[in-house]
């Protein structure tokens, strides 16, 4: 709590030195920003939406048997799901803690959030754009794989 209040100081502090500095830009790049946040909201509304309904359509008993046992497949099941989902890492932190909640393993929610972070299934296309074909292979493949392996150490770690 002290360290949010701190960011929000700094952040206060810094947004007051640039309206001091230049109050045309500063109101630019709070419109902007202002505007961004609008135009993401809807999709982090239907997100937050579909991933409340699974939550309370999938039962506890079967996120606990899935993930809670830290089975090969159940590890695999949800390091692809990580994968392919593109939702922000505020929305995923407390997808994380349902998933705890639910009787998900430590093991689990930490490759969840790993591949979520670090495997780019959706944004692949843009990637190659970018950076070429064997570039963004390379990136996924080795994300994936250190994805499992941190959840792996954090499962041992933690537990």
């Amino acid at each position: 709590m002290l360290f949010n209040l701190v960011l929000d100081l700094l952040a206060a502090g810094a947004l007051l030195y640039s309206f001091r500095r230049d109050r045309q830009k500063t109101k630019k790049a709070l419109q902007a920003a202002g505007n961004s946040f609008l135009n993401m909201l809807p999709a982090m509304l239907g997100i937050i939406g579909l991933i409340g309904v699974m939550l309370a359509l999938v039962p506890q008993e079967v996120i606990a048997g899935l993930f809670g046992s830290n089975s090969p497949f159940g590890m695999l099941l949800i390091s692809l799901a990580g994968a392919v989902t593109l939702i922000p890492a505020f929305i995923a932190f407390p997808l994380a803690a349902s998933f705890l909640q639910a009787g998900a393993s430590i093991t689990a929610v930490a490759i969840f959030i790993t591949t979520l972070l670090m495997v780019g299934i959706v944004t692949a296309p843009l990637e190659v754009s970018f950076f070429g074909r064997k570039f963004t292979l390379w990136r996924n493949a080795l994300g994936f794989a250190l994805a499992l392996v941190i959840g792996a150490l954090m499962g041992v770690i933690l537990q």
